[in-house]
């Protein structure tokens, strides 16, 4: 069985602009080719790199700015296979700096998270990035440092700190395959030598000599093509999201979280203030047949027939069958999610709501049906495996924990890969 290590314990102008569009001093991407913040970028069909990232998320970005800024001599690029950077998980976030204080005191969740926004609210100071600090009910505990601020104005941030640095980021390359190259000995560039091959579906292929993977939804699929494991495996479970109508966000001054569930990864539904003055309800979290599925009917042949051929998640469900039940129920009746809501503030109505977003969380999931709640590290099999480092489980809260997490994340690469 491959060893999987689990960590349970101890020069464009400044980022500015909101979310969903590009901000200020940012070029757009050019289809198909490198995302120039800073112009100079080489092309996918020539590149090479002492490192790769796959994955343009809040996670590779801070782990590709992480590493560079430790590491200024090394050349490295960072891969995404969508046309923008931070689409998904990121992009899809409520925006919320968690405190941890929902989480088991002395876990690494929990230390990560607090680590995490304590780096957060001084990069956004830094940076001049905005961001926020933050009803009725039975009893509450006040916790000043939860917050909120937009992570893709942050991860995008990261990406132009990573550029500025000398980082290389293309987009539309949607990684295929990971291979050590077939030539013997590897070849060489500027004297250089770069025995991976990473290639894409267009068939075009960067030369490196390691690869550190952050694939969020897709983490499982990339690990497995440097042999490892296939667990834990990634299960998405989507979050629809109400909104408040704006006469009645007077009643919400702050993000309100109900206790949580200790047997799940979810927080429950909660009240959540946004930087553009919104507030979102929710989410929910129902089981998504698609993994980048926003919408209720999106569906994806190949993930459903992965979803189908999962033995963890079907003891998942036997076992949490009502619980699954009430989720779904309350995501197709409005009527029931208000019902909870009003444990919170009793004058919230349904004419008060209005169906909001959806983000898709990407949930590991054991073969023994258990949710993976904390990070997990693995490498491979063979000579390729000593050259990658995949990031296999960030769960919630990891845009809060990015910065301290991309911290750990280099510590690995640098003991892995002796720099």
């Amino acid at each position: 069985m491959v060893p999987v290590l689990r960590y349970l314990g101890g020069a464009c102008g400044r980022a500015r602009g909101g979310f969903p569009g590009s901000f200020s001093g940012v070029c757009g991407p050019a289809s198909g080719r490198p995302w120039p913040l800073c112009g100079g970028v080489r092309s996918a069909s020539s590149s090479s790199f002492d490192i790769v990232i796959v994955g343009g998320g809040i996670v590779g970005l801070a782990s590709a700015r992480a590493l560079i800024l430790r590491h200024p001599a090394l050349s490295i690029g960072v891969l995404e296979k969508e046309k923008d950077l931070a689409t998904h998980q990121t992009g899809h976030n409520s925006g919320v700096i968690h405190s941890g204080i929902y989480y088991q005191p002395e876990s690494l969740k929990a230390k990560l998270c607090v680590q995490g926004a304590d780096l957060i609210y001084e990069y956004c100071n830094k940076k001049g990035i905005s961001y926020k600090q933050c009803g009725k009910g039975l009893m509450a505990i006040d916790c000043p440092y939860t917050g909120i601020v937009n992570y893709r104005q942050v991860a995008l941030s990261f990406a132009q700190d990573f550029q500025e640095a000398g980082g290389s980021v293309l987009t539309n390359f949607e990684v295929k395959d990971i291979e050590m190259a077939r030539e013997s000995p590897p070849r060489s560039i500027d004297g250089m030598k770069y025995p991976i091959m990473v290639k894409n579906t267009k068939g075009e292929e960067i030369q490196c000599q390691y690869v550190v993977t952050c694939a969020g939804l897709h983490s499982d699929r990339i690990s497995e093509l440097s042999g490892c494991n296939p667990d834990p495996q990634i299960v998405p479970f989507r979050g629809d999201y109400l909104l408040l109508k704006p006469e009645k966000c007077y009643l919400v001054k702050g993000n309100i979280y109900p206790v949580p569930d200790s047997r799940f990864p979810f927080l429950g539904v909660h009240f959540t203030p946004r930087m553009d003055g919104n507030i979102w309800l929710g989410p929910n979290a129902v089981l998504a047949f698609k993994r980048e599925g926003y919408r209720p009917f999106d569906f994806s042949a190949r993930d459903a027939k992965d979803l189908i051929a999962n033995s963890g998640l079907i003891k998942l469900i036997s076992q949490n069958l009502s619980y699954g039940v009430s989720e779904m129920y309350k995501a197709c009746f409005l009527s029931a999610t208000v019902k909870h809501l009003q444990k919170f503030i009793p004058e919230i109505t349904i004419t008060d709501i209005l169906r909001g977003p959806a983000g898709v969380r990407a949930q590991a999931l054991d073969r023994d049906g258990n949710l993976v709640d904390d990070f997990v590290f693995d490498g491979g099999v063979g000579d390729i495996g000593s050259r990658i480092l995949h990031v296999r489980n960030a769960p919630s809260p990891a845009a809060t924990s990015s910065l301290a997490i991309s911290g750990m994340i280099a510590d690995e690469v640098q003991q892995r890969f002796e720099f």
